[in-house]
This record gives C-alpha cells, structure tokens and sequence, in this order.
C-alpha cells in the first residue's frame, strides 16, 4: 500500500497542468504510463486559472495489459492559488475504484496548512506504523496541486522541496537540476529536467522494502516545460525507477484555450 501510495502520489504530481496570470485561462493535457514499453494508464486534466486561483479535474484509469490483472479508474480535483512561488491548495478530493475497492478521499487546507482529512472507508490500524506527528501536515501540498511549479525562469523550477500529502502518505520530494535527455528535449525549448529525490516523513509501515527503494536507489527524472508567459512549468515527461523496473510518464498534448 505505502508503495503504490507513494508511485501515486508521485504519478497526480507529474499529470498536473499549469497556470494563467491574471486573465481566464484553461489547459488540456493526455498522458500515458508506460511500463516495459507497454501502456498500463492514461490520464487527463484540465485546468482553469483567474485571478491568480487555480482549479484543476482529472482523470485517470488503467489500460493496456494492465486490465487484465485488474481494473482501476479515478477522478481528482483540486483547487487553491499561489503564495509567491508556492503553490497553495485549499481543497482536494480523489475517488479511486480498484477493482470492486473503492477509495475516496478529501483534504482541506487553510494558508496551505491541512485543517481536514476524510477517508471513506476509513484507514485501518497498522502495526509497525509511523504515525503523522505535528507539523507533518503545516506547509504541505496535495499531489495533485504539487506538480505546478510557479519560477520566475528555468534555472529556479529545481533547487526546492515540495512536501506531498494524499489522505494517509507524506513525503518530501526534493528537486535537483539535471541535463535534459533526447526524450526531454523533443519537447521544445525551455525545457528544464530535475532529478527528484523521495523521503517518506510519516504516513507508512516500517521497513518497506519498495520504499526503502524510492528513498535510496530508484532514479526519478522530471521534465517541466513552460506554459507560454504564465511563468508556470508543468511536467511533460518523467521516469520513475522502481524494484520491477522504469515506469515512464509521458505527455501526449498540452492544449491551451484562453
């Protein structure tokens, strides 16, 4: 469970779209996952920004040879708006079906603080378990919310830590500057790639090899691209390196309607 949170969490953070400045203005993107080279997910988000708030709804469900072992879909949402160059959410929900499970799952944040989370059903007690302790949830963002990184220019997307929470998990995901690879730079000019280095705060079972893993052997790369003059980058392309092998998100378009 820790690790399939943790790949979650990552995996909403990589599918999240970007930003207007003052006017009203949406983007659209299509994502897929890939495992091996096979497709096992695809995703959509769209995004809605004005006045400096931010409203963002997706989906994303299995596909591929996935659907053979089990069926999973979700739909997620959030919104908030920014502080400086944080981005900071006021409200997330993800409702997530694993074959006959379903999970739903709602924060709310003030100042970019959580002040409430809903689990429906319920989390169950786990032994061996690092509890939340206090201020495990001040500062923090929702993985959804978390993927739209606000820089004033390429050189200032990495270099910074963003603090995750999805319901139960939480994680720092440090941003580290990185040269861009082929598969980056097909995307265009200012492109700007950080290698991503995870560290579970609490939220987990100790001693879970999967995450032991993330924390100290897997290589996660990020490509974010900039959305025109919005000085938003959003995440085009990413690898995760896992105990099984490199899961690879990748962005199929990027539309922009104002």
């Amino acid at each position: 469970m820790a690790r399939r949170a943790a790949l979650s969490a990552l995996a909403l953070m990589l599918a999240a779209p970007g930003v207007a400045r003052a006017e009203v203005e949406t983007f659209k993107g299509e994502y897929t996952v890939s495992y091996l080279g096979l497709t096992i997910a695809r995703s959509t988000f769209e995004s809605r920004f004005e006045n400096g708030k931010f409203s963002v709804e997706g989906t994303v469900a299995s596909a591929g040879i996935a659907e053979i072992f089990d069926r999973t879909k979700g739909r997620s949402s959030a919104s908030g708006g920014f502080a400086g160059d944080r981005t900071q959410p006021d409200a997330f929900r993800m409702d997530y079906t694993e074959g006959k499970r379903k999970q739903m799952t709602a924060l709310k944040f003030r100042d970019g603080d959580v002040v409430s989370t809903e689990n429906v059903p319920p989390l169950k007690k786990r032994k061996h378990w690092v509890p939340l302790k206090p201020g495990d949830l001040d500062g923090v963002s929702d993985p959804l919310s978390a993927g739209m990184i606000k820089a004033s220019g390429p050189d200032k997307v990495c270099g910074r830590t963003l603090k995750l929470f999805d319901g139960e998990f939480r994680m720092n995901a440090t941003l580290h500057p990185a040269p861009n690879s082929e598969a980056a730079r097909a995307y265009g000019d200012g492109v700007v790639t950080c290698r991503v280095t995870v560290k579970p705060v609490s939220g987990y079972r100790k001693g879970r090899k999967s995450l032991d893993y993330l924390e100290k052997q897997s290589r996660i790369m990020i490509a974010f691209a900039p959305l025109g003059s919005t000085g938003v980058y959003a995440p085009v392309h990413a690898t995760v390196g896992t105990q099984i092998g490199t899961v690879t998100v990748r962005s199929k378009s990027l539309d922009t309607n104002k």
